[in-house]
């Protein structure tokens, strides 16, 4: 049985934890944007998401973040909160919505080249061999091996600007990861919203979207930029901070596996066969990189 250090434990489950509670996004952020321009929802979810780190930052005094770090928590928030966002629902406008979720998952592929390439993160021969049954079933998920002849047309100014946000996303991912070891990742989480939310809201209504949010969907959402941005965001940064980028992402990646879930239990949305053969290796995926962690950590305390 494989057996984890108290940190790589939590690191592991707090994984896990994003992945669901990202995976519920779709779900209950769907009755809210068939009336809210996508825009200003999500200058809403960052500054929602800042506001539920609070709690969790009150025994945080101060600042908490040197001179030398806020060039980090400019970068993550400029990628990740502002550039990244705008693209992502720039893009959605001008491409399809299946289009878009194929395109989405370049973020997992991204962050982990990123990881491996730049980062000088290491895996061994089972880490790798997990990073390609998860990414598989990632695509087979996605797809359900059938796609459209332009899904990767990158000539379509829509399809490209969902690819750049993306690869945006993913440098966040990487430079959040050596933020997280420097910085409270409470204090992290509110930065990152404030300026993120702020900055969108601001953008927002220079363009003239309207501030349309009904009080029946208040209660969407709150669910969506409480929970599933802003402590989804902080067990992510946790995560990063205690497995590392590329075991992270391999199993934020299953959040796709808990949206299906989702929307078949509130949506009844049918579960194909598909989606069951890419369940099975994503999760094997995660039992290998999981077992060679272990392994790692037998051989360092050897």
């Amino acid at each position: 049985m494989v057996q984890l250090d108290k940190s790589t434990r939590i690191g592991y489950v707090s994984a896990v934890l994003c992945a669901i509670l990202v995976g519920s996004i779709s779900t209950a952020s769907k009755p809210v944007l068939a009336t809210t321009n996508p825009l200003m929802y999500g200058s809403l979810v960052y500054l929602l998401a800042a506001l539920s780190s609070a709690p969790l930052s009150y025994k945080v005094k101060g600042l908490q973040i040197k001179a030398r770090d806020w060039p980090l928590v400019l970068a993550i928030s400029a990628t990740g909160a502002i550039l990244a966002p705008a693209l992502f629902f720039t893009g959605l406008e001008q491409t399809t919505a299946s289009d878009t979720a194929i395109l989405s998952n370049s973020e997992t592929i991204f962050t982990v080249l990123f990881a491996l390439i730049f980062f000088k993160e290491k895996l061994g021969p089972k880490g790798y061999l997990a990073t390609i049954l998860v990414l598989s079933g990632v695509f087979i998920v996605t797809t359900d091996l059938q796609f459209s002849d332009h899904v990767f047309d990158i000539k379509k100014k829509g399809n490209l600007l969902i690819i750049l946000s993306m690869a945006l996303w993913a440098l966040d991912n990487n430079i959040s990861k050596i933020a997280s070891h420097r910085i409270d990742i409470s204090r992290l989480v509110q930065f990152k919203g404030l300026i993120g939310g702020v900055t969108l809201f601001i953008f927002a209504l220079a363009v003239k979207i309207p501030l349309d949010i009904t009080l029946f969907e208040i209660p969407n959402l709150l669910l969506v930029g409480l929970v599933g941005f802003g402590i989804a965001l902080y067990l992510f940064l946790h995560s990063l901070k205690r497995i590392g980028t590329v075991r992270t992402m391999l199993i934020y990646s299953t959040g796709t596996v808990f949206g299906l879930i989702f929307a078949f239990i509130f949506l009844h949305e049918k579960i194909g066969a598909y989606q069951i053969l890419a369940i099975g290796l994503m999760l094997l995926g995660i039992y290998l990189v999981t077992k060679e962690s272990h392994n790692v950590e037998k051989m360092h305390q050897g």
